[in-house]
């Protein structure tokens, strides 16, 4: 059966799809509460993990490990590496890359795990179903890569050595480890970003304005994702 563990950083990113679950449980581990029920006619697990790598890896174990999860999706915000997106715009994930990791001097490619990937491949069924919920928000959809690091982005010089390094369509700080962990447990996962600010030092201006319209936007998707997974898989 399908179940989907669905994971947000923050409270405005999973608060409407706590909302519209029902036969709501609660368990709490490691300080974190999981929301158990069913979403869509869909078993879902949903859980806030934290911003930052750390706190998404572990949250994502947990879904695999206590919860029995078959498929992980990431909903949330995220900073523009494209000159032609807009807030608002949608980014459903390719792959998913780590772009502060660097063990260059060792003879490793920037950005590459020793021993794992350059790259974490979304899963190709979750993304078609992932483009397909998105172009329903009446968002601009792009599918391309996600680059995650433990740095919100605000700097324009940042910026431009992230798209350097990655050629990635957007920047947030939890994906990649999502990314990771799925790949390690081998669970199919895609990563969905909803455009809030544009990396760089307009941040101030856009991302109090949008966070909360980006948020609920990508949350829009997550949900008609979960309606639509069990029809395919």
């Amino acid at each position: 059966m399908t179940k989907l563990g669905i994971i947000g950083a923050m409270d405005v990113e999973i608060q409407s799809l706590k909302e519209k679950m029902e036969n709501l449980t609660v368990t709490e581990r490691v300080g974190t509460e999981f929301y158990e029920g069913v979403l869509e006619n869909t078993p879902v697990v949903l859980v806030k993990c934290g911003i930052g790598k750390v706190n998404a890896a572990i949250c994502t174990q947990i879904l695999c490990d206590c919860f029995g999860v078959t498929h992980i999706v990431n909903t949330g915000i995220a900073g523009s590496l494209c000159a032609e997106q807009d807030i608002g715009d949608m980014v459903v994930s390719s792959d998913v890359w780590h772009h502060d990791f660097d063990c260059y001097h060792f003879g490793y490619p920037m950005c590459k795990i020793p021993g794992m990937p350059q790259s974490f491949a979304a899963d190709e069924g979750m993304i078609a179903l992932a483009k397909q919920a998105a172009e329903q928000t009446g968002s601009c959809v792009r599918i391309g890569r996600v680059a995650s690091g433990d740095q919100f982005i605000a700097d324009p010089v940042l910026k431009e050595r992230v798209i350097e390094r990655t050629q990635a369509l957007c920047t947030e700080m939890e994906g990649a480890a999502i990314a990771q962990t799925a790949y390690r447990n081998s669970i199919p996962f895609v990563i969905l970003r909803c455009i809030s600010d544009k990396a760089d030092n307009s941040v101030e201006m856009d991302y109090p304005s949008f966070e909360a319209m980006a948020a609920h936007r990508c949350a829009q998707v997550a949900q008609t994702l979960a309606k639509s997974l069990p029809t395919v898989v």
